[in-house]
């Protein structure tokens, strides 16, 4: 009997080549549909992202410090307009040396200290320096401080949060009744001179008062309570979405 013959396997449908080739085409359309997805990205969520990053690396202006003792040399003009704001950048390094200029000539570095922050310039004030205890009417002197820093700094500045703070102890009495109270007066008192005698525009500027819910200090000593007896202002780096 005849031996059968071993059936050939079947032969390639294309040269070799032609699967590197196909590969290399796969590969660039990819390469270009990414690209187009580059293209498309949203700008405002980049740069969110950007900042975000920048912030992460140490590099972002608005970054963690406690004064800027070198001139930037720079002013860093900024919008003043609600709808625009979500683009402007308060020039941080620039205010806090300007203010903290202002404070050394003054002065007033042991009553307002300014430092940086990742919302923008914060400037805190002691209630010792603001107010007679218990009260939320502002001083002659701490007037004359709050006018000459909302001239500085009125026309570089997108938005302003005023926050009032209180020790621990408990308020008896009076018209406040509670350190909640006393804490929202003391911040309306402050963003009502920034607007009446300050000149600021009142679409950026927002009051809250926090109590005892944000010490910079443990409130076990007096003179730690009389650090966290405070109102802040703080200079945004952007105006707050509503």
């Amino acid at each position: 009997m005849a031996r059968q013959k071993k059936p050939e396997e079947p032969g390639l449908s294309a040269p070799f080549y032609m699967g590197t080739y196909g590969d290399m085409v796969t590969l660039i359309l990819c390469f270009f549909i990414l690209l187009f997805a580059m293209s498309s990205i949203d700008s405002q969520k980049f740069q969110k992202a950007l900042l975000s990053l920048r912030g992460s690396l140490g590099v972002l202006r608005g970054g963690v410090t406690t004064e800027e003792s070198q001139d930037p040399n720079r002013s860093g003009e900024v919008g003043t307009s609600p709808g625009a704001s979500e683009r402007v950048e308060l020039d941080t390094r620039h205010v806090a040396y300007t203010l903290n200029s202002f404070l050394r000539s003054e002065n007033l570095t042991r009553d307002i200290q300014v430092s940086i922050n990742q919302r923008g310039v914060a400037v805190s004030i002691s209630d010792q320096f603001l107010f007679l205890p218990g009260q939320a009417e502002i001083r002659q002197e701490a007037q004359r401080a709050l006018y000459k820093i909302a001239e500085l700094v009125r026309n570089h500045v997108p938005a302003v949060a005023v926050e009032g703070h209180t020790d621990s102890g408990v308020l008896r009495g009076g018209i406040y009744r509670d350190n909640w109270g006393l804490s929202a007066m003391r911040a309306a008192a402050v963003a009502s001179y920034l607007e009446h005698e300050g000149r600021f525009d009142p679409t950026k500027l927002q009051a809250v008062g926090y109590s005892s819910a944000q010490p910079i200090v443990p409130n076990d000593t007096s003179e730690h309570k009389a650090l966290n007896r405070r109102v802040e202002i703080v200079f945004l780096s952007q105006y707050p979405k509503r």
